[in-house]
């Protein structure tokens, strides 16, 4: 139980250092984007829908080799197939989002990466959350709230 909550809090730690990737357009409400961005993924899902494909690794042949102790005498390990492993993939993951993508610009919307506030910044500027999307610049920065919510915030 304590290695499961140990897990989930790195995982919380390590997205709130991350940067915020996200859809925007200067004045739109952030309900305005996640509705915009929900639509656009169904859609994008409708017209390349999952198709998920499980594959193998071939296996791997092992040769026999010889192994000598230190009083002289050697024995041969024989040799052995290691098996391949499975994995899964969806081969139209990346046309999915590049036709996702395509609608948020069709919708007016880019995609955009804003970075994670210094400490100072994120100690100095007044609690709250972004409902309106403000023009960026090189100085924008995000701060991650505790609810999931953001606040950016655009200096100069």
């Amino acid at each position: 139980m304590r290695k499961a909550a140990l897990i989930i809090w790195g995982g919380v730690a390590l997205a709130a250092c991350a940067p915020l990737n996200t859809y925007y357009k200067p004045g739109a409400t952030v309900a305005v984007v996640e509705r915009q961005t929900t639509q656009c993924q169904v859609d994008a899902l409708a017209k390349v829908p999952v198709a998920l494909q499980t594959l193998r690794t071939p296996p791997r042949f092992i040769p026999p080799h010889q192994i000598c102790r230190s009083d002289g005498r050697c024995y041969t390990r024989a040799g052995y197939f290691e098996p391949g492993q499975t994995y899964t993939v969806d081969p139209g993951a990346d046309l999915r989002k590049r036709v996702e993508t395509q609608c948020m610009a069709d919708a007016g919307f880019a995609p955009v990466s804003i970075p994670q506030c210094p400490a100072g910044i994120a100690k100095s500027a007044p609690v709250g959350r972004t409902t309106a999307l403000p023009a960026l610049n090189a100085k924008s920065c995000v701060i991650r709230n505790g609810d999931g919510s953001f606040q950016i915030v655009t200096q100069g």
